[in-house]
């Protein structure tokens, strides 16, 4: 997965970016179905991208329906025409962005530490999203403490 859609960003990119060098452009459509199936597959393991939430999910998908009927019938992106060309690159960018984010999300961190009192180590592993939504639940925990006057004073 990792290197299959920054390949398929790769292989695309020229054709867009510098429209002297499309004949160097060769995605065919079989390509395209084999990088297909990879992100299907890292979709539907339940680790790759487990916090991608279900809109994103569909979103992901709606946009490879979307490649895939731009991509019937030709060998290549330089056969296309240029709205399909840029409907193909846009699409392909929001599948990019979707995916890196819920990735990152996804990835497990472990803390090693000693619960107050005890001498022995406990590791404790969550994803970053889960870090990052138990910080926020913790921080608006706090602040409602203060509004409602339990806990520090405010300076």
């Amino acid at each position: 997965m990792k290197k299959t859609l920054i390949a398929f960003l790769l292989a695309a990119v020229p054709t867009f970016a510098f429209a002297a060098q499309e004949s160097q452009l060769a995605l065919a459509e079989g390509d395209f179905a084999e990088q297909r199936a990879e992100i299907e597959e890292d979709l539907a393991d339940g680790k790759t991208y487990a916090e991608i939430n279900n809109r994103d999910r569909a979103e992901v998908r709606e946009a490879l329906d979307r490649i895939s009927r731009e991509l019937e019938g030709v060998d290549s992106v330089a056969e296309l025409a240029e709205p399909a060309k840029v409907t193909v690159f846009n699409e392909q960018e929001r599948i990019n962005t979707i995916l890196t984010q819920a990735k990152a999300d996804s990835r497990l961190v472990c803390d090693h530490s000693r619960p107050t009192g005890s001498h022995r180590r406990v590791t404790k592993c969550q994803t970053v999203a889960e870090r990052r939504r138990r910080m926020e639940a913790d921080q608006d925990h706090l602040q409602r403490n203060i509004q409602n006057g339990i806990g520090p004073a405010n300076n």
